[in-house]
């Protein structure tokens, strides 16, 4: 049973960025501004901004996953960094795909605290260790989660700069 896992096709990741944009409108919270943490909570920030008709939409890149169940010592924000100056007395929703430790919630939370006038967090999966809980979740699972944009290995190893497959060359 250690080995089974949650996944997330494409059609349920369209589920759950409905449901939790009906979790917004329910709690009546609504943002100037939705934050999708890169490169995981991208699409469901821009789900989130259709569905919640929120047309400012922002982005910001933090590496903590290195690999499968790899990660750095703590998370880190790439540049660019939005200047938080930009997000001064908005609402903001934070749109993740999972919060696993939550630190990387954390950093984004506590880097933009001090300017905006809200900020609340939305994700697709919460882990029942997190910590860091969102507003706004809809599954919570202990299972490794099979996203649909990352089930597939890369066609290139931009690391190693080589190239799995002819799929490119069409």
């Amino acid at each position: 049973m250690a080995d089974e896992r949650e996944t997330l096709t494409y059609e349920l990741f369209g589920d759950a960025v409905r449901d939790l944009a009906r979790q917004v409108v329910a709690s009546g919270y609504e943002p100037d501004v939705v934050l999708g943490v890169a490169r995981g909570g991208l699409g469901l920030a821009m789900g989130l901004g259709y569905a919640l008709d929120v047309k400012n939409l922002s982005t910001v890149n933090v590496e903590f996953y290195t690999g499968v169940d790899q990660r750095l010592d703590v998370p880190i924000m790439l540049p660019p960094t939005p200047a938080a100056v930009d997000l001064s007395g908005l609402r903001v929703l934070i749109a993740d795909d999972v919060s696993d430790t939550g630190r990387t919630l954390e950093l984004v939370r506590d880097f933009f605290a001090d300017h905006v006038a809200e900020a609340r967090i939305a994700v697709i999966y919460e882990k029942p260790h997190t910590d860091v809980r969102a507003d706004y979740v809809w599954r919570v699972t202990d299972r490794w989660i099979n996203f649909p944009w990352s089930t597939e290995p890369p066609l290139v190893d931009r690391r190693a700069g080589v190239e799995h497959g002819a799929a490119l060359a069409h």
